[in-house]
């Protein structure tokens, strides 16, 4: 279990426990009922901002390259047989099985992968 369904888990029993306390107290006035439900939002609204606020474990970026064709670079240009990519930032990169590379004339080839 991650930190941010933790942090939910936590919140909702401590709502919950809050909540099942209050029911068996004894009710002397209505102004009573105002002063649960503030306690509850206050609760649940500590609970959620902490929750917002720690990271997410979002899906994460896998670029695959295999089998790839030949990369032929001339005058100057660029060619890349395999996986190429201007920033890494997570994830995985993996290349296999790429293709041959040439360059001439001033250029530039990569079998495999690039980072720019």
């Amino acid at each position: 279990m991650n930190a941010r369904r933790s942090v939910l888990l936590v919140t909702l029993l401590a709502v919950a426990g809050l909540l099942a306390w209050l029911a068996v107290a004894k009710w002397d006035s209505a102004s009573k009922v105002a002063t649960v439900v503030s306690a509850l939002a206050a609760v649940a609204a500590v609970g959620v901002a902490v929750w917002a606020a720690l990271p997410g474990s979002g899906p994460t970026l896998r670029v695959i390259a295999a089998r790839t064709g030949r990369a032929t670079a001339r005058g100057g240009g660029r060619a890349t047989s395999g996986v190429r990519t201007g920033h890494h930032s997570g994830g995985s990169l993996s290349a296999g099985h790429t293709g041959d590379a040439e360059a001439s004339d001033g250029s530039d080839a990569t079998s495999g992968i690039r980072l720019d």
